[in-house]
Order: structure tokens, then C-alpha cells, then sequence
């Protein structure tokens, strides 16, 4: 009788958690604490029950980027396709090259903040048929660094510099200094066509949108988020023919896909840029040597809490961009009223 009674409660099925958020966890993305709190649940699984309103954060539905705050109260749907309690989650296997690579790409490390050279290519996390990115291929190589987080994204096709966070204080402060604009940030952008209007402030807000198949894109709206571009031209090539201006740019705000949009719709696309730009002048550039999108996030200026002096983060151009540079600096047909700054 007592076996039965032991086995009937060990099929007790799953029940609704409702766990509130402490300091720890502060700041942190609603799916970023849902994925650590329902280990082996698929992040498919996850995103669903936060688009279906089975997930809510004090009573209402929340998105998944929503930034929690201690004291928030999540309630967790019962998960019935989760592993049993007692199952050790499936480990993530790293390929060795990822280790090189983000081991490679390390460019500033202490106690507060890990900053990386992320190369093109790699998404900073996983997702959309990915199975893992930058966060979660970091810890599985730094356990040692349990509250490792993201302070913010790249684009997957863009390299540069990449900042997390090792602790949730840490991350708070970083996300205050983004949302506050205190946080510098400076990209190098290769754009299509002769930029000669000079440095420009570009504001047209932006929306997301999806088209056939899931894609997401982002499009000009005058009801979508405020974004703010700054565009300065430093260098102008015309090689085979095909006229080309290299740009300095600093973005006040951190929307998606900001810079590709804005350069775009001013006429100026990124060069291989293969979802907001321009065909043809593409496929030129993809013969010329070009095989990727030119956008590469340079430096990044922040100021810690006690810290004297703001600290500036500069993440070097990577080998192939900088190698398409000189070829088009040895061009037979430089343009006049070059600016090298």
C-alpha cells in the first residue's frame, strides 16, 4: 500500500509556480529567467506560453523582453513536457571552434564585465533554429560566471563590440546607461553610393513587422519607437565604378536594425547588406571580395559607479573588412575631397 501511495504521488502532476523575482535577478529578460528556471523546457516551449499569456508577471501578460524587477511576481504554467525534477539537463556540446573563437575574441575582462570582439556571423543567442549564441556558448565555457547576461545585441551579420555583464548590479547600471543615452556608442559602416550631403542626424522612428515565412524586418513608421543616427562620411572610393563612402556613426537609441534601416531609406544602403540593401551593387561587391555585411561596431565609451574615468572599449576592424578597405584605398579611382579623419 505505501509503494502505491509513493507511486501516486510521484505521478502528481506539475503544478502552477508562482516565484518572485529577487535582487539576483533584477534586470534580467523575463525569457532569459524563464529558460533558468524551466531547465530542458525547449525555448520554443517558453516562447509560447509567453505568447499565449500562460507566463504573467503580476497578474498581466508581459513580453519576453520585458526586464523584470525584484519583487515581481511570475507566474510559471504547469509544464508537463518538462523533464522529471531529478533529470540532469542534456549539456550543451561547444564546438571547438567556438571555443577558439570567443576565446579569441576576448577584448577587455575584471570582476565586473567581460567585453567581446564578436565576430560576424555569430548570433549573440540562440534562437530561431539556432541552437545556441554568444550567452550560451559563453557558459558552457565559464561556469564559473553563473550570472553572465547580455547588456545588449548585435545583429548577427555585425562584428564589434560586444558587453556583458557578470553580475545583476552591473547589468542594471549598463541598462540605466543605455536608456539614459550616458552610454557612447560608435559603429564604422561601408554605404552604398556617394554620401556628399555631409554629416547628418537621421530620426525616423522604426516598427518591426513580419513578412511571409517569419522573417522579421523593420520599417519607417511614424508610430514606432523614436531612433536617433548620427552619420558622418570619412572616406569616399569609387572602385569598378561603383561609388562608396565609408562612415563613422554613433546611435543614441538601440533599436533593431537601426543603422541598415535609416542608411537605407536615406538612399545610402550598407553595403552587402542582403535584407535592406541593394541588389545589385551586392552581388558587384561580393565580386569585388566583400562576402558579408560591412557594419562593425568600433568603440564603446561607459562609466561605472566609482569608477574616475569612463572606460573606452575599442574593438579592432576584423581582417576582412579591413582587407576590402585597402583595396579600395588602392583603387584606380579614389574620389576627390577624401576626409581620412
Amino acid at each position: 500500500m505505501n509503494v502505491k501511495s509513493g507511486a501516486l504521488a510521484a505521478a502528481k502532476p506539475p503544478q502552477v509556480k508562482h516565484l518572485t523575482v529577487d535582487a539576483e535577478d533584477a534586470e534580467r529578460r523575463l525569457d532569459r529567467f524563464l529558460e533558468a528556471q524551466c531547465p530542458g523546457v525547449p525555448r520554443t516551449r517558453i516562447q509560447r506560453m509567453i505568447r499565449t499569456g500562460e507566463v504573467r508577471v503580476n497578474g498581466g501578460r508581459a513580453k519576453g523582453d520585458r526586464r523584470l524587477v525584484a519583487g515581481d511576481v511570475v507566474r510559471i504554467p504547469p509544464l508537463h513536457d518538462a523533464p522529471p525534477p531529478s533529470a540532469e539537463p542534456v549539456p550543451l556540446i561547444l564546438p571547438p571552434i567556438w571555443r577558439e573563437r570567443l576565446q579569441a575574441a576576448i577584448l577587455v575582462e575584471d570582476a565586473q564585465i567581460l567585453a567581446l570582439n564578436k565576430p560576424a556571423g555569430i548570433a549573440v543567442h540562440g534562437g530561431s533554429g539556432l541552437a545556441f549564441g554568444v550567452i550560451e556558448a559563453l557558459r558552457v565555457l565559464r561556469p564559473d560566471l553563473p550570472h553572465l547576461e547580455l547588456v545588449h545585441r548585435l545583429d548577427r551579420e555585425t562584428s564589434g563590440c560586444l558587453v556583458l555583464a557578470k553580475s545583476a548590479r552591473i547589468l542594471r547600471q549598463l541598462h540605466t546607461a543605455f536608456r539614459t543615452g550616458t552610454l557612447e556608442k560608435e559603429y564604422l559602416a561601408l554605404a552604398v553610393g556617394d554620401w556628399s550631403e555631409g554629416p547628418a542626424v537621421h530620426t525616423a522612428a522604426l516598427a518591426k513587422s513580419l513578412v511571409v515565412g517569419g522573417e522579421r524586418r523593420v520599417r519607417l513608421d511614424p508610430a514606432g519607437k523614436e531612433a536617433i543616427t548620427r552619420f558622418r562620411p570619412t572616406e569616399r572610393f569609387r572602385y569598378a565604378g561603383l561609388p562608396l563612402t565609408l562612415m563613422e556613426i554613433h546611435i543614441e537609441t538601440g533599436r533593431t536594425h537601426q543603422i541598415r534601416v535609416q542608411a537605407a531609406a536615406a538612399g545610402h544602403p550598407l553595403a552587402g547588406d542582403l535584407k535592406y540593401g541593394d541588389d545589385a551593387a551586392n552581388r558587384r561587391l561580393k565580386a569585388m571580395g566583400l562576402g558579408r555585411l560591412f557594419l562593425h561596431a568600433r568603440r564603446l565609451t561607459l562609466h561605472l559607479t566609482g569608477e574616475e574615468a569612463p572606460r573606452r572599449l575599442v574593438a579592432p576592424l576584423p581582417a576582412d573588412l579591413r582587407g576590402f578597405l585597402e583595396r579600395l584605398r588602392a583603387g584606380d579611382e579614389a574620389a576627390p575631397g577624401q576626409d581620412t579623419g
